[in-house]
């Protein structure tokens, strides 16, 4: 029956006077059943289980269960057990089953059929079975053998387990026999590691204690969207919020910026200018803490702005160097001062320092990429850290510790398999530049010990012989790294390319061979570990799912069937070594499979957690392995606090260095390399410091691509909410969900302009612009937007894919991408102290115009 006007209103009126008539004459039943009240029926609970693992989406690996029906994965949720993310994930774990059912995921091994390889070239995929694929991979491995030439084949990785990686990253390129192995680590975030690397000896990624700090300082992220710890910083920031002070500073409105005290869009790459201000007023205040740093030995404060200090003056106690850090940097340090340099009011600069100080020791200031990933961010991670160290926040109740651990399982030597040649081969030259004498790359203090990644496309263009086998597995660094252009014309150069990945992606198109990966989430088996509100922690991943299509995981089964192949061609040391030191710690069985020696690899990782020869701290006993998987996760004790107090820093002073002696020796031990000064080895790395400023957290004025006048606007990358390390932009969810980062939009690219520079441009919201760099250009949407301050212009990583997906691209075919890659127009540069890529701070002039 067709519903008109008339029969509606006919029907209302007969069910209105039934009602009032005691239904004398209603119809058997209404015309339209929307218009009466029906009774809910009781439902069951949906059919299924909880099956834990570990989330990948961001380093943080947040112990998580996902809910399996008929062996699919529906919906996921934070393992209740865990202590770090208390039973929730963020957005970027509900991602997980939508990202691991993407149609456009690999489904078997491929080949290539095309021998151009570039930008927009169609690679001629075919599909082929994993013996053809891993028996050509051998084949080319044992090529090199063959030719005295086993130091020419590279490995690079991407996301990785932070155990099974021993059995590939740790293993391969050690009993192959190969210098050119590389880690992604340097094109994240490693430069922040060198702030309390350098003044407290720890060179790792810091804990909060959120549920008792009473100022929380958000410098350069925004730990509600990323920067790890994301549902930790979710359950306890309400109430931080309501007992004390939330302070962001970020040159752009992000999403703890809006929910702050106080927002500081300071000038970017100015973060050591304004910690220096701080930690000015700090002092001249008299608000620093004397548990931690000391006082003057007669208790009167000489701290007073442009006079220096006698050191003999002032008695110090967990710290070393105030002093001197007084007078060769912050004496002259005034808040009127940073305001030039920063641009954000003195009078601003003043109410933060005392809320901080006020607060203390219960301040956290939480640094991030924000701060250090720019060409001269070891200085700026320095000064920021540092202030910490002022405030007594170190290892206090209420502010930043150090990482915690559980005791793992330690996988079986492999020296005994490492021959005479592989010995000869892993001794040959890295690509990557760590070490010259304008790259330090001090990690550890230790010069020559950090990883390049970025550099490594310059090794091969230099060189383009170095390399004759490359494997990359979770890669994409032709998209990932600044200077992207680059990194197509090195690959074009390689001369065999394995690429072992879940999706095609840029990096993938110039493949010889394609192995499909499991997505190890819910696919593959590993033990991961890490660390978060106090608690370290080991969480399984397990095969939580039945695998849909021809995969394997890439660290244990591929490297297992490889060794196979090895084996057969002559080289058996690999294979020998998996096939008779595995044993399964609870049956001694060795493994004959791939699959039973990803599990026994997994079993001897966490067999430490499930048959512990001494009963452990932490949480209650597990009883057995079949308990661990099904519980998912260990957590170890409540961090201790003041670990490092009395002493026990792991510097050369053993005391909180102001005055960093371990970077000094570095530098020193650098410049002896190369018969030269520490000046020498400053100018030659592009830092502005001389003579003992170099050893002190200082302000580095910013080094800045393109000039004012050419590039009138400082262009901002900053990272989303649903960026599951740049690998979800083909997932459906990420595109429609986009604007919940501030400012953004869903299924769109834009960058956002201050309203009071569109105006002076006569641009408006939704034109279509270019952005053009000394890099290169993109394209995109401009959106005019309140949350940047003018002079900049700030847009999102993550989108911009040419390859990836037909959701990640305009149009996969004809590979045009959906927005612009920001990496297209950032410029090739590092921050060389520590080899990490420059990708924050200023760095990047660029000028908008309408396309």
């Amino acid at each position: 029956m067709k519903l008109t006007r008339r029969i509606f209103i006919m029907a209302t009126g007969i069910s209105a006077g039934s009602l009032l008539t005691g239904c004398a004459g209603m119809m058997t039943a209404p015309l339209h059943s929307a218009l009466i009240p029906r009774k809910a029926k009781p439902s069951s609970p949906a059919v299924g289980n909880w099956v834990a693992s570990t989330c990948q989406g961001c380093t943080q690996w947040c112990a998580v269960q996902i809910f399996v029906q008929g062996g699919r994965a529906t919906r996921v949720r934070g393992n209740p057990l865990s202590k770090t993310n208390h039973g929730y994930v963020c957005p970027r774990g509900h991602l997980i089953p939508q990202q691991m059912y993407d149609p456009d995921r690999i489904k078997t091994p491929m080949k290539r059929t095309n021998p151009l390889k570039g930008r927009g070239i169609d690679p001629k995929f075919v599909p082929i079975s994993w013996d053809e694929a891993l028996d050509t991979v051998a084949e080319k491995m044992m090529e090199l053998r063959r030719a005295g030439e086993s130091g020419k084949l590279m490995y690079m990785r991407g996301r990785y387990s932070s155990t099974s990686t021993d059995l590939l990253y740790g293993t391969l390129p050690k009993v192959w026999g190969t210098a050119n192995y590389f880690t992604h680590s340097s094109i994240c975030a490693e430069a922040e590691k060198m702030g309390p690397g350098l003044t407290q000896g720890f060179f790792g990624y810091r804990d909060y204690d959120l549920g008792n700090t009473n100022c929380l300082v958000a410098w350069g992220c925004d730990p509600l969207s990323s920067n790890r710890m994301v549902p930790n910083t979710m359950n306890h920031f309400a109430d931080i919020v309501k007992r004390g002070k939330v302070i962001a500073i970020d040159p752009r409105m992000s999403t703890i910026a809006a929910k702050a005290h106080e927002w500081l869009p300071l000038s970017p790459g100015t973060d050591g200018a304004l910690a220096g201000a701080i930690a000015h007023v700090l002092l001249t205040e008299g608000m620093w803490s004397r548990e931690f740093v000391g006082d003057f030995k007669d208790g009167k404060n000489l701290f007073v702005a442009g006079k220096a200090v006698d050191e003999a003056a002032f008695a110090e106690k967990e710290t070393s160097g105030v002093i001197k850090w007084w007078n060769l940097e912050l004496k002259d340090r005034t808040p009127a001062w940073a305001e030039k340099e920063t641009l954000i009011p003195a009078a601003q600069i003043l109410r933060v320092a005392r809320a901080m100080g006020k607060a203390a020791p219960k301040t956290a200031v939480w640094m991030g990429p924000g701060v250090a990933m720019n060409p001269r961010g070891t200085y700026a991670a320095m000064a920021v850290h540092a202030l910490n160290g002022l405030l007594g926040s170190i290892d206090a109740e209420g502010g930043v510790w150090q990482s915690s651990s559980v005791p793992l399982g330690k996988f079986p030597s492999a020296d005994k398999y490492v021959d005479e040649v592989a010995k000869a081969g892993s001794k040959g030259k890295k690509l990557d530049g760590r070490g010259a004498k304008d790259m330090p790359a001090m990690m550890n203090a230790k010069p020559g010990s950090g990883v390049v990644t970025n550099n490594v496309a310059n090794g091969l263009l230099k060189d383009p012989g170095a390399v004759k086998v490359f494997i990359s597995s979770w890669s994409n660094f032709n998209f990932s790294c600044t200077g992207a252009d680059r990194w197509d014309k090195a690959m074009a150069k390689v001369p065999f390319f394995v690429h072992m990945v879940p999706n095609v992606s840029e990096m993938t198109q110039f493949a010889d061979i394609v192995l499909p990966s499991t997505f190890n989430s819910a696919e593959g088996w590993s033990i991961i570990t890490n660390t978060g509100n106090g608690h370290g922690y080991a969480s399984i991943q397990q095969a939580a799912v039945k695998r849909l299509w021809d995969v394997k995981q890439e660290e244990t089964e591929v490297m297992w069937l490889l060794a196979e192949k090895l084996k057969a061609k002559g080289f058996a040391n690999l294979f020998d070594y998996y096939s008779t030191e595995f044993k399964d710690p609870e049956t001694g069985k060795l493994p004959t499979t791939a699959m039973e020696f990803s599990e026994i690899a997994t079993k001897i990782s966490s067999a430490t957690l499930w048959m512990p020869k001494e009963p452990l701290k932490g949480d209650p006993a597990i009883k057995g392995w079949a308990d661990f998987k099904a519980k998912g996760m260990f957590s170890g004790p409540k961090y201790t606090l003041k670990k490092g107090w009395g002493g026990k820093f792991n510097t050369p002073t053993k005391k909180f260095e102001f005055y960093s002696e371990g970077l000094k020796n570095g530098l020193l031990e650098h410049a002896k390399k190369y018969e030269t000064t520490t000046d020498d080895i400053m100018t030659v790395s592009g830092y502005t410091a001389r003579g003992d400023v170099a050893f002190v957290p200082h302000y580095e004025p910013v080094k800045r691509h393109g000039s004012v006048a050419d590039y009138p606007f400082t262009f901002i990358d900053y990272k989303s909410r649903l960026n599951r390390e740049g690998r979800s932009a083909n997932v459906t969810w990420y595109q429609e969900f986009k604007k919940v980062d501030p400012g953004d939009v869903s299924w769109g690219d834009v960058v956002k302009m201050n309203p009071l520079d569109g105006a002076k441009l006569g641009l408006k919201s939704g034109d279509n612009v270019k952005i053009t760099s000394m890099a290169g250009t993109i394209s995109c949407q401009l959106k005019l937007w309140e949350g940047v301050r003018p002079g900049t212009v700030a847009k999102c990583f993550g989108q911009g894919h040419w390859a990836y997906g037909r959701v990640a691209t305009k149009d996969f075919a004809k590979a045009i991408p959906l927005g612009g890659n920001n990496n297209e127009i950032l410029v090739d540069d590092y921050d060389r102290l520590s080899g990490s890529t420059a990708r924050n701070g200023g760095f990047t002039g660029v000028r908008i115009q309408k396309a």
